[in-house]
């Protein structure tokens, strides 16, 4: 078994929060704190009729990438929640290669 690692393609994210909802639930996190947290950028006009607006789930030091769950052959609650399916947990070879030219991804090596 190889490095672990979560994949997340913030081109299709929505921002729907649902990641940073499931995490607090997860560990009784307060609502402002967890271990994922959704950043925003934009939106503005960068070029006539073309805009930035994307969001971005981010993880923060309190992530322990559900170690109780994964001991039990779970996701992590952020991955089994995540409405867009944006956010892949796995070996960190295996997620590299779902990586698509062009796309706005993130790996995190955990």
């Amino acid at each position: 078994m190889g490095r672990k690692g979560m994949l997340i393609d913030y081109d299709y994210c929505t921002g729907c929060h649902t990641c940073e909802v499931a995490c607090r639930v997860e560990h009784g996190f307060p609502d402002d704190q967890g271990g994922v947290a959704v950043a925003q950028t934009g939106p503005w006009e960068y070029a006539p009729d073309r805009y930035q607006f994307s969001y971005l789930p981010v993880l923060t030091d309190q992530c322990d990438q559900c170690a109780e769950r994964r001991e039990a052959g779970k996701d992590p609650a952020c991955v089994h929640h995540c409405q867009a399916f944006v956010m892949r947990y796995g070996d960190v070879s295996e997620l590299a290669g779902l990586v698509e030219e062009g796309s706005k991804s993130v790996l995190y090596f955990l």
